[in-house]
């Protein structure tokens, strides 16, 4: 167990990972990716409801 919590507090000592700015970079990407993806997939349904919707109503 000793092992462990020195290899955990050697690789939080070590500059050699990702800084807090590059999470951010990479988290502010990811949201907007995610954002895209939901929107384009919000118009898409959007658009077939409608369609739907339409439908229904001329064949009534």
């Amino acid at each position: 167990m000793k092992n462990l919590a020195a290899k955990v507090r050697r690789f939080l000592v070590s500059e050699d990972g990702p800084t807090a700015v590059e999470y951010a970079v990479m988290l502010a990407l990811i949201i907007v990716v995610c954002l895209a993806a939901i929107s384009a997939i919000g118009d898409n349904a959007s658009t077939t409801f409608n369609n739907v919707s339409q439908s229904l109503s001329s064949g009534s």
